[in-house]
């Protein structure tokens, strides 16, 4: 069975994006070395995601890697199917790979689908929140970049009003800049 799985990257002090949804701050951190991230720990979670469900403000918004070969999801690696959460959806068609859906139940249901027993991938903070609020966010991975952005995008804006529990995964295995947890329900 597929689960949810919001993964983001996150500055110290709490942001996902910058002002305006301002993206370059993770391109500058996507070489290797200054990010503090293991490529391969990015890798083997690539190789664990079946299908994305991605927010229409991501969707449409900055992308770290705008004009580069790794353009797109995960430095432009993502090659599977997308399902986008938009009540407007754009004129033109955005590849064989990609869906677009007004409703979250139903996106839901087909990023689950298309993933195949494995992981869906959550892009966008408010399609996360909605995820949360209706009980149907499963697991939730943090990489912590060395940067203070000071204003942004959160990577909860707010968690409906309620103590969501969390319980770690794998904690042994998971560095100082990387935490995943799973919701407790």
């Amino acid at each position: 069975m597929s689960r949810l799985l919001y993964s983001a990257t996150m500055s110290l002090d709490g942001f996902i994006a910058g002002v305006g949804g301002d993206m370059s701050w993770l391109g500058d951190l996507m070489d290797e070395e200054a990010a503090g991230v293991e490529a391969p720990e990015v890798e083997a979670l690539m190789a664990e995601i079946g299908a994305l469900l991605i927010g229409k403000r991501t969707w449409s918004g900055d992308d770290p890697n705008k004009g580069t070969d790794a353009e797109g999801a995960f430095g432009g690696q993502w090659q599977g199917p997308s399902v986008v959460l938009t009540h407007e959806p754009p004129a033109e068609p955005a590849g064989p790979n990609t869906t677009f859906v007004g409703d979250l139940d139903e996106a839901v249901a087909m990023a689950k689908e298309a993933a195949d027993g494995k992981y869906v991938n959550i892009l966008g903070a408010d399609v996360a929140r909605q995820c949360l609020a209706a009980g149907v966010l499963d697991e939730i991975l943090v990489f912590i970049a060395p940067v203070l952005l000071g204003d942004g995008t959160r990577l909860f804006e707010e968690a409906g009003g309620t103590n969501v529990r969390l319980e770690p995964i794998n904690a042994g295995k998971l560095g100082p800049t990387t935490l995943w947890f799973r919701v407790a329900r």
